[in-house]
């Protein structure tokens, strides 16, 4: 009874406001580009009269209920145009159409152009608006709230999406995507990742995101050897407002921020800032994270001239759940954790934690196993428009970030901390539990340039790049020890930097040849010279890295059927110089070797009032790409190796269908193949007494990529049955992925189909703008899947072991959020 009276007052409550909705009127309609016609995305429509207002969508339309009959002033304001305020009579539903034109102060725009694709540019690039993530922005990292952009697949290690996250793009990991933020690198230049953990709620303060897929245009910092993230930070609101927001969730997630945007002011000067809290226990064990971010700006906005000075950054202090769960413990396979057990070493404690945890397995038990860290990034940019041809970007930049890990060793001898045995009377003490600390302290700082120059008919050339160096300290301190002996506090066991200088300079330019064609060159050199010196954490003294001089050209062409269909086609070369592990793990000493790149995309588009079609094909060709081989350093870590050949090779499919005025849906596919030619797995076998140290190579042909889905499909189909109220059904489906390269399905994450539900409502109260009521439910039908793994194995004679481990991802849970604007 209880269950049905639940239903029961919620559908009561959405029946009475649809009722008081429908007994008021509606003023609708759309908002484009005077000169271009294009539908102008996050303009704003409002009602002062009634304090009442929408932003239009991804066609330029909005919608604004419950009016009642009068005369009103609808102002739309939109930035870098010009504002419209419109008198108008409302006694019947009206609809109308505001063209705006375009303002002569220069925008933020002009920041990021250079990076950027456009509908002349041959790229396969997906744009999200804003909107588009606020839609899901309730706390989640950044990966999570582009889950469903094509040819995307996510992991959360906390299985929760907060805490530590990851993106993959065309199977591609984060190592080889480049992540910008207006403009400036962010990858670590050392690792080639970016660890968004750093930068929590950072998706509060974007304005919009391009992810350009294949090589895409040049751009600064790492390599894009599977995509790029270019993010633009928030611009001036059309008017001033103060926001709330606040969630709360299942593993007692929650996420408070406030913002503040004072909007363009009279004197040309705008400023915005954001203080953000996150906090959520995980869904697996202890995996709790504490995320504290800022966010503040200030420029000036002149008629030719922007100068502005930015800084953001995040404080993180997360449980670590790196391990993974033992494919036993998911099987509930008492036998096998028993196996893992004894191959691993276990104690009394640790097995009893494996044997009596469920999915939620966490192997880490010390109270304070945690991951802290620090970093903040300060920006300044400078635009300039000489002529109507011709305008300039520069940027200074620099990036601060210093912290540790911290572990409790059970037992570790002394001499892996370069310390003497202890002696104590007659005895000799060669081993103690001890915690350790793990530091990374670094500084990156550099500049970035472009210069644009349009002739309006015809030719648009851009010439930019950037220099940026890197400075890192890795260094080890062990804090605590039963047994201390000579050492002291803060000693460091180990200490190693990592100095990286980085510079690239690129010229592209558009070419309208007709009306029909347009044709696109891009030309980019990169010098790269990397040094690591010192002792590493198992004490080998290592001197190791290279310089590296490439040429990366890319060349296109589009062809414009119409004004709503186009075609292109491009080619593309990338090199990407090895990675800091590459260096110091490299097998029997091989130098590892750059890797090259060699991308073909063909794409088809076609975009109409009510529907937009896309199909790309893509082949990207690897020379000498680096693949974990199985093959262990000294301390168990694994290893990675060129392999000659290697490809991706897919199709990606994308549409979007207005099937009524209410029902919309959006859906993605990407069909793949993704292989190695000659694949060679190296495991170590100890002999019958584990006394020796052999290896063993295992040959295959024509394999897969580990962690590349054949299929990856996703989609949403949204009702807006008022214009209040949204509700949306998401899916995400994930073909099988290979944990090794070796196509064993023995060793693989199965293929899985999530599905989350959104729903939203808007509304209006004394006193305030908007306030935004949403409701996320993930995992709806509680899959009960894995998104993420590893494997390794080895022999000892006859015996031999296989282990795999995965990142179980949480069952249905929920997120509620109330937003505020004043």
């Amino acid at each position: 009874m209880l269950h049905f009276n639940k239903w029961w007052c919620l559908s009561t409550v959405f029946c009475l406001l649809a009722v008081n909705s429908m007994a008021q009127l509606r003023l609708s309609g759309t908002v484009t580009d005077k000169e271009e016609q294009g539908a102008l995305v996050g303009a704003s429509v409002v009602i002062p009269e009634l304090n009442k207002g929408d932003v239009t969508d991804e066609e330029g339309e909005f919608i604004i209920n419950k009016l009642p009959e009068g005369t009103y002033t609808v102002k739309v304001s939109f930035i870098g145009y010009k504002p419209i305020e419109k008198e108008i009579q409302l006694n019947s539903d009206l609809s109308l159409i505001f063209k705006m034109e375009k303002d002569i102060r220069m925008t933020d725009e002009v920041i990021v152009s250079a990076t950027r694709a456009d509908e002349k540019t041959p790229t396969t690039y997906t744009n999200v608006s804003k909107e588009r993530l606020e839609k899901q922005n309730l706390g989640q990292d950044m990966p999570i709230l582009l889950n469903y952009t094509p040819s995307v697949v996510t992991t959360s290690d906390a299985g929760a999406g907060v805490g530590y996250t990851g993106i993959r793009i065309r199977g591609s990991d984060g190592t080889r995507i480049n992540v910008t933020v207006n403009g400036i690198p962010i990858n670590d230049s050392e690792s080639h990742g970016t660890f968004w953990v750093n930068m929590p709620d950072l998706s509060s303060s974007v304005n919009n995101i391009q992810i350009q897929r294949g090589v895409g245009t040049s751009t600064n910092g790492a390599a894009a050897f599977g995509a790029s993230i270019n993010m633009q930070t928030s611009t001036p609101a059309q008017e001033a407002f103060g926001e709330v927001n606040n969630s709360f969730g299942s593993f007692n997630t929650r996420r408070h921020n406030v913002i503040f945007n004072t909007g363009i002011m009279n004197s040309g000067w705008a400023f915005e800032g954001r203080l953000s809290n996150i906090h959520s226990d995980g869904y697996i064990d202890r995996a709790t994270s504490d995320l504290q971010s800022y966010f503040l700006s200030g420029a000036y906005y002149g008629d030719k001239t922007i100068l502005k000075a930015l800084t953001f950054g995040g404080k993180e202090k997360t449980y670590q759940s790196w391990w993974g769960t033992p494919e036993a413990r998911l099987e509930n396979d008492i036998p096998g954790m028993q196996e893992v057990i004894a191959n691993n070493g276990f104690t009394d404690e640790q097995a009893e934690n494996l044997l009596n945890s469920g999915r939620t397995y966490n192997y880490y038990q010390y109270d304070n196993e945690t991951d802290n860290y620090q970093q903040d990034h300060y920006q300044l940019h400078l635009s300039h428009q000489f002529s109507k041809q011709l305008q300039a970007n520069a940027a200074l930049h620099y990036t601060y970030g210093r912290g540790y890990y911290e572990q409790h060793r059970a037992d570790d001898d002394f001499e892996d901390y370069n310390l003497p045995d202890l002696q104590i009377g007659d005895s000799t003490i060669s081993s103690t539990d001890l915690i350790r600390r793990r530091w990374l302290d670094n500084h990156f700082y550099g500049f970035t340039y472009s210069l644009n120059y349009d002739n309006n008919n015809g030719l648009d050339i851009t010439l930019g790049g950037g220099y940026n160096e890197y400075d890192g300290d890795h260094f080890g301190e062990i804090i605590w020890a039963r047994f201390a002996g000579e050492s002291e506090i803060r000693d460091r066991y180990y200490d190693n930097n990592g100095f990286k200088t980085d510079f690239n300079s690129f010229l592209k330019a558009n070419y309208q040849l007709n009306q029909q064609i347009n044709l696109f060159a891009d030309l980019q050199v990169r010098s790269i010279d990397y040094r690591t010196v010192g002792v590493d954490n198992d004490l080998r003294e290592i001197n190791a890295g290279d310089n590296y001089n490439f040429f990366n050209p890319k060349a296109g062409l589009s062809y414009f059927f119409d004004n709503n269909s186009s075609a292109y086609v491009s080619f593309a070369i990338s090199n990407r110089e090895p990675v800091r592990n590459d260096f110091i793990d490299a097998i029997e000493d091989v130098t590892p070797q750059p890797e090259t790149l060699r991308d073909l995309e063909v794409g088809y588009k076609k975009r109409d009032k009510n529907y937009s079609i896309e199909a790309v094909y893509y082949y990207m060709n690897y020379k000498n790409q680096l693949v974990l081989t199985g093959a262990l350093n000294d301390v168990g870590s694994s290893v990675r190796t060129n392999v000659d050949n290697s490809y991706r090779m897919g199709i990606e499919l994308i549409g979007s269908v207005k099937i009524t005025p209410s029902l919309q849906l959006n859906a993605n596919a990407t069909f793949s193949h993704n292989k190695i030619e000659e694949f060679t797995e190296i495991l170590y076998d100890y002999g019958a007494d584990f006394s020796e140290y052999n290896i063993v190579r295992n040959d295959y042909e024509n394999t897969d990529i580990s962690f590349s889905p054949n299929l990856i499909a996703g989609g949403d189909l949204t009702f807006t049955p008022l214009q209040p109220i949204s509700f949306s059904l998401l899916g995400k489906y994930v073909g099988q992925q290979y944990l090794d390269n070796t196509s064993n399905d023995e060793r693989a994450i199965d293929a899985y189909l999530v599905s989350d539900f959104v729903a939203s409502y808007k509304f209006s109260l004394p006193f305030i703008k908007t306030a935004e009521l949403k409701l996320m439910v993930n995992n709806i039908f509680n899959e009960k899947y894995v998104s993420n793994g590893y494997t390794f194995g080895y022999s000892g004679g006859e015996y031999v072991v296989r282990e795999n481990y995965y990142y179980p991802q949480a069952g249905t849970n929920f997120l509620l959020g109330m937003n505020i604007r004043f």
